[in-house]
């Protein structure tokens, strides 16, 4: 009975662990995420003016989902790589985004953002 008891409670832990793991991995920002909040930019990106709204409700919850200094840099580095990936896209308009959303990044959105210089908490 005692050994049946240990290996009950053994798959219990197990279980215990894998639940852990798979709420932190569903947790962590990914760049389908950061490239689903971006999207609605696209239009300002390439043509200026002012972001549309749903375009900054993005922007502003993508930054507000990131809880963790590795969420924060996750983050960091996928707009770093859309920055690059789309075409007609002006770095102007890409760096002063955030600020137009009132968003207040401590790094430039540009896909020359070393996103481990700056201390993203």
């Amino acid at each position: 009975m005692t050994m049946m008891f240990i290996k009950a409670m053994c798959m219990v832990a197990l279980l215990v662990v894998l639940l852990t793991v798979t709420v932190q991995e569903v947790e962590a920002v990914t760049c389908g995420q950061v490239v689903g909040a971006v999207a609605p930019c696209l239009g300002y990106l390439r043509n200026g003016g002012n972001p549309p709204a749903r375009c900054c409700n993005g922007i502003k919850g993508l930054w507000n989902q990131a809880r963790t200094t590795a969420d924060r840099k996750a983050i960091c580095n996928c707009l770093k790589s859309a920055s690059s990936s789309y075409c007609g896209v002006s770095g102007n308009y890409t760096a002063s985004l955030p600020g137009k959303c009132g968003v207040n990044l401590p790094y430039k959105i540009s896909p020359s953002t070393d996103c481990n210089r700056y201390n993203i908490k």
